[in-house]
């Protein structure tokens, strides 16, 4: 994986906590979004803790051009929550999920091995509030926009997206539309599709944005 920090104490913190794992190897570190695009491109790591606030190039212009490459890594998102107003337009760019600064060392490996397997809500419960809150203050300008969006889709997957924001897994999902596990991804690819999404956290704001939960 790759760091992405402008503090290099933090990077040497984060670095230390992955490392202790078997599992997870840094491959290399940046230090801010100018220096993490290349050392993407050269190192390819599966996932990116991206952080929000830097100098030169921020977290948000950094994950838009890291997801935006040929086979892009997952973003993680490292953020302070109540002082990233930009979290929200990260996860819209594309990152999969978000790092409170104040998180365990548990909670750090926990949330890169989560990513790394391509499920891409973290701890759904503080996931559903940091959007809440960005949703809320910044309702207006995009409900039009999600709506439009929501009108594309049947009533089934309206459930199965209501579902996903609510943080269910595929086999939850499934289990309480009684539905096979298969069927659910069948649908969940089917709506990314018609979204233009890329993870199930964009599917959690267009969600909210679009009324099917409620902050």
């Amino acid at each position: 994986m790759l760091l992405v920090d402008d503090d290099p104490l933090v990077r040497t913190g984060l670095s230390m906590i992955l490392s202790s794992t078997d599992d997870i190897r840094v491959v290399a570190e940046a230090g801010d979004g100018d220096e993490a695009v290349p050392k993407v491109t050269m190192h390819a790591p599966d996932v990116v803790l991206m952080d929000i606030r830097m100098r030169r190039m921020n977290g948000l212009a950094a994950t838009a051009a890291v997801t935006a490459l040929a086979n892009p890594p997952k973003v993680l998102v490292l953020t302070t929550y109540d002082l990233d107003e930009y979290v929200f337009d990260a996860l819209g760019a594309g990152a999969s999920g978000f790092l409170l600064k104040e998180g365990s060392p548990q909670e750090i490996i926990d949330a890169v091995r989560v990513v790394a397997a391509g499920e891409a809500m973290l701890s759904p419960r503080t996931t559903r509030k940091l959007i809440g809150h960005f949703v809320a203050t910044r309702m207006s300008p995009r409900r039009h926009h999600a709506q439009a969006g929501l009108a594309t889709l049947t009533e089934r997957e309206r459930e199965i997206v209501t579902a996903v924001a609510r943080g269910g897994t595929n086999a939850e999902i499934g289990a309480e539309l009684h539905l096979s596990e298969a069927t659910v991804k069948t649908h969940i690819t089917r709506i990314f599709a018609k979204l233009d999404a890329t993870n199930r956290v964009q599917l959690t704001i267009f969600a909210y944005e679009a009324g099917l939960v409620a902050p």
